[in-house]
């Protein structure tokens, strides 16, 4: 399972987050705490926003700890809002095209997570993906394939429809085909101007989601990046949290969700 985190508030240099913290996502990287795995060098990458519209993007195969790269890149870069992610593969190969975020348009998308029995439903699933965005699939992972069919589902016109009928769909597909593994759904959302967070799954096992608020900013992540437990909220599971540019904080059941989530 992978670790990731997301930012939005005054702008910072990604640093501060990335490898700062005592449990930094770099960190979690090599010595991760919730997840299923504790190593998650399968690759990694970052997602900004800045004066654009759509964000940058840097991704490598790398292991996260052993990218000078990113160190640099991450000394350099400030941004108001951006994603940051360390991958362990559930069985798609290590390839740079698989590495998270996943980007288009204004919107990034990262996962935490996998459909369970993959092989049984992923050809079924990817005839559902437009064109449009099929032509723009480059890896062969079950969360790129998720973001298509979200975007295939109408996240540009009313995402969180979009995200309900995504997750509809493919528990649909899982029980039609005798699928017998679990879907696990922790991840990560932004159209630029608000962060989604949904922490989901079809069994009582959702990957953990945290989330804590100060003054000039909210952190997102997939486990706390330090021992002050106390100031970190966990998701409740099957639910979204919606982080506004005003910095409004909600959380509701992800399957009755409106959220501050707009139309892009």
């Amino acid at each position: 399972m992978c670790r990731w985190l997301s930012y939005i508030g005054d702008p910072v240099y990604l640093e501060k987050l990335v490898f700062e913290p005592r449990h930094s996502l770099v960190e979690q990287s090599l010595h991760a705490e919730q997840a299923k795995t504790p190593t998650n060098g399968d690759g990694f990458g970052i997602g900004w926003y800045d004066e654009r519209k759509t964000p940058g993007l840097y991704r490598e195969i790398l292991p996260a700890w052993n990218d000078p790269n990113l160190r640099s890149l991450a000394h350099h870069i400030r941004s108001g809002m951006f994603f940051a992610h360390v991958r362990a593969s559930t069985g798609t190969e290590t390839s740079r095209t698989n590495c998270h975020p996943f980007a288009h348009d204004n919107y990034l998308f990262m996962h935490n997570g996998q459909i369970g029995d993959y092989p049984l439903v992923r050809r079924v699933l990817e005839a559902m993906i437009d064109d449009e965005f099929y032509a723009t699939r480059h890896g062969t992972t079950d969360s790129e394939l998720i973001f298509c069919l979200m975007l295939t589902f109408g996240l540009r016109t009313d995402p969180h429809r979009a995200i309900r009928k995504t997750i509809e769909v493919v528990e649909r597909e899982m029980k039609d085909r005798g699928a017998t593994a679990p879907f696990r759904f922790t991840a990560c959302l932004s159209n630029g101007e608000s962060v989604c967070a949904i922490r989901h799954a079809s069994d009582d096992k959702p990957p953990s989601l945290y989330w804590r608020k100060r003054g000039d900013h909210v952190i997102v992540v997939s486990e706390p990046l330090d021992t002050e437990s106390d100031s970190w909220i966990a998701v409740a599971p099957n639910h979204t949290l919606h982080v506004c540019r005003d910095l409004n904080v909600c959380e509701e059941p992800t399957l009755s969700a409106t959220g501050c989530m707009g139309a892009a």
